[in-house]
């Protein structure tokens, strides 16, 4: 009976020493305080073990998390994009030139050299021969007493002479209620009439009652 009594108790006094023991690395690993010691060494390589395929499979599922919110966010990104307005244009700066048709006598050199300066700023010129300059300009509506060497016409105005394309593209776009624009006869130094002795000139705004005023000096 001793035997079995001293058997058992120490039977009991192991298991309670392998429970302790088991229930202290329990904690360790539960409370994170895992110390790397010569009491603790399988469990503390388990614990690591375990600490590596928790972390991994914790970051990997934070780049699922990542992934799901930026996939959920990019239509609404999208969305946005394509809400935001275009950069304004200035009014007038993307406006479409008029075509300009030009009656003038087929032996006006000075007539061809201005429409050629038009051309190199951007207009399109038509040019008409003509017998009869002052019946053209009549025929337009152009009053006879602004008359040049040539006529034309661009879109709704009359250009009577060697109007500056500057001029022009001012005209069109103020787009003032008038006949049109004038530099009446043909002063030297101005467009097509090119010379070493330039004179100062006037482009005119006719109204439509047929007065003028000055548009812009030269």
């Amino acid at each position: 009976m001793k035997t079995n009594k001293v058997s058992f108790c120490k039977t009991n006094e192991t298991s309670f020493a392998k429970a302790n023991y088991v229930g202290a690395n329990l904690f360790a690993r539960t409370t994170g305080y895992v110390r790397m010691n010569s009491h603790l060494p399988i469990l503390s390589s388990a614990f690591i073990r375990l600490t590596g395929i928790y972390s991994k499979k914790y970051i990997l599922l934070q780049g699922m998390v990542l992934f799901i919110a930026l996939a959920a966010a990019l239509p609404s990104i999208a969305q946005a994009a394509q809400q935001v307005p275009a950069p304004a244009v200035v009014k007038g700066s993307e406006q479409a030139l008029p075509v300009v048709e030009v009656y003038k006598s087929a032996q006006c050199g000075c007539c061809k050299l201005w429409a050629e300066h038009l051309q190199k700023n951007g207009f399109k010129v038509i040019l008409h021969d003509v017998d009869d300059v002052p019946a053209a300009r009549k025929k337009l509506g152009m009053p006879d007493q602004f008359g040049s060497c040539h006529s034309a016409r661009a879109g709704q105005y009359l250009i009577e002479g060697h109007v500056p394309a500057a001029d022009i593209k001012r005209l069109f776009k103020e787009r003032p209620k008038a006949i049109g624009l004038a530099v009446p006869a043909m002063p030297p130094g101005s467009p097509g009439m090119e010379s070493d002795h330039p004179v100062s000139y006037d482009t005119l705004l006719i109204g439509e009652d047929g007065n003028a005023r000055v548009f812009a000096r030269h």
